[in-house]
């Protein structure tokens, strides 16, 4: 059991670094040895946890959509109405990439470099996520057919995703704020006033927005 525990937290680890290296550098500048330089461990020592770049790739992708759509989906357990559905999907979002910036802009560039086996199982994944979204956002069409799901959907996900191009959490409004401005422009529109009133703080029941890799001693 602790053997492990040891393993999962030494490749979290390797996976962070592995995200900020491919985030600078790209995945296809970035090698191995850059890798090993940042973790301090050796060639020998990282294939013991993967067996190949695009293996490493694959585990940094992977983890992020299990990570976010687990997480979206106990959130989403036992709330039935449609405006506070879309309001937890869209800060579950912000805050979990506003905590992971550089995993997103690996997600981002690099959505096309897997193929084969890796790039099925990821694809399988982001549909799973895209069809959770697409079902909350079923709950607030006006009529079935007034809105194409589709374009709706991905719509939303091409606001959300490019925050890492220019949003500073430490300059910024906050993720709640972000969340509020998000879906008043999307059911809405930009012309119309914003609602005066608090900014709900409610968070999301377990994603705050740090990073999802373990840190030592937690």
């Amino acid at each position: 059991m602790q053997e492990r525990r040891t393993f999962d937290e030494k490749l979290q680890r390797i996976l962070k670094q592995a995200s900020a290296i491919f985030a600078e550098k790209g995945y296809h500048k970035a090698s191995i040895r850059d890798i090993s330089a940042a973790t301090g461990i050796s060639l020998s020592g990282l294939y013991y946890y993967f067996r190949s770049k695009e293996e490493l790739l694959f585990l940094i992708q992977s983890h992020c959509f299990e990570t976010i759509l687990a997480q979206l989906r106990a959130d989403l357990q036992g709330v039935a109405d449609p405006a506070e559905r879309l309001r937890i999907l869209i800060r579950n979002h912000l805050a979990f990439f506003a905590g992971n910036m550089r995993e997103m802009k690996v997600l981002s560039h690099e959505g096309e470099t897997l193929d084969g086996d890796f790039g099925a199982r990821v694809l399988e994944q982001k549909r799973e996520y895209a069809d959770v979204v697409q079902d909350v956002l079923a709950g607030l069409a006006p009529e079935r057919g007034a809105v194409d799901l589709r374009v709706a959907t991905f719509s939303l996900f091409g606001m959300m995703n490019w925050i890492y191009t220019w949003y500073r959490p430490d300059r910024d409004v906050s993720v709640d704020c972000l969340t509020r401005e998000m879906i008043h422009i999307f059911l809405r529109g930009f012309p119309t006033a914003m609602p005066q009133g608090p900014v709900s703080t409610v968070p999301t029941k377990g994603l705050s927005d740090t990073s999802i890799w373990r840190e030592p001693g937690e």
